[in-house]
């Protein structure tokens, strides 16, 4: 059986292909729209809901755990060895980055020094890799699962960690589409947890609108970057070397 969240994923493509939307959802169940949104970003829902929405859409529950089970040979996430081959190639790296952000090929070799001969060649290392399927005339067809994640603290987290993120950080963000705030205070446990929590609604928000933003062109869209950053932490640099004891931590 095709686990909740595939269902949940599959559930909003429905919606989406019916050009329904929260709201509507929203009114079927008696919740408010925000309820609704947090439902789908969180991925809880209890089955009596997950059955009004199906009625709703004129699908059954069966219909969506079919598609759900098609949905599982997409590629969810690649093996250790795959992420090193990926690090160990920046260009290999980079057209397998903008293919899953829904460049075409040609876009890529078009914006960056890549040549004709090697674009293809790269293109058969991810093919083999199962990112993609390369058909005729160099089209790429995404294989991908929507639930597609890096491995947590693998090669390709460190190498953007090492390489990009330090640059991402160098900015005032007083920018047009930027915004940057730290804040520090003195939290209870439960609510670190309940923030965190938060954060991570926020993280599956910013994944799902990215990928309904990947039907407009190449020219509509910007690339984006979210970095979200919380720890238990007393103060490093100046603070760090002027403490004499350890600060309890969580």
């Amino acid at each position: 059986m095709a686990k909740s969240g595939a269902l949940v994923d599959i559930l909003k493509k429905e919606l989406k292909t019916q050009k329904k939307t929260y709201r509507d959802v929203a009114e079927v169940l008696g919740l408010s729209e925000a309820s609704v949104k947090r439902l789908f970003a969180e991925r809880t829902f209890i089955l009596e809901r997950l059955d009004q929405i199906c009625e709703f859409l004129g699908l059954e529950i069966t219909d969506l755990a079919r598609k759900a089970e098609e949905a599982t040979q997409l590629t969810a996430n690649l093996s250790f060895k795959q992420e090193q081959e990926l690090v160990s190639d920046t260009k290999l790296l980079l057209v397998a980055f903008f293919l899953i952000n829904r460049w075409t090929y040609q876009e890529i070799i078009e914006t960056y020094d890549i040549s004709e001969l090697e674009g293809i060649q790269l293109l058969a290392k991810l093919d083999r890799m199962k990112i993609i399927h390369l058909l005729p005339g160099n089209q790429v067809k995404l294989m991908i699962s929507s639930s597609f994640r890096w491995i947590v603290n693998g090669p390709i987290q460190q190498f953007y960690i090492e390489k990009i993120q330090s640059d991402f950080i160098n900015s005032q963000f007083d920018g047009a589409g930027e915004y940057h705030i730290f804040l520090s205070a003195m939290l209870t446990r439960t609510t670190n947890a309940e923030l965190i929590r938060k954060l991570k609604r926020l993280a599956n928000e910013f994944n799902d609108l990215s990928t309904d933003d990947q039907e407009f062109a190449l020219n509509e869209r910007i690339g984006t970057c979210l970095l979200i950053a919380m720890r238990p932490f007393a103060g490093g640099g100046e603070f760090g070397r002027l403490r004499t004891r350890e600060v309890r931590r969580f």
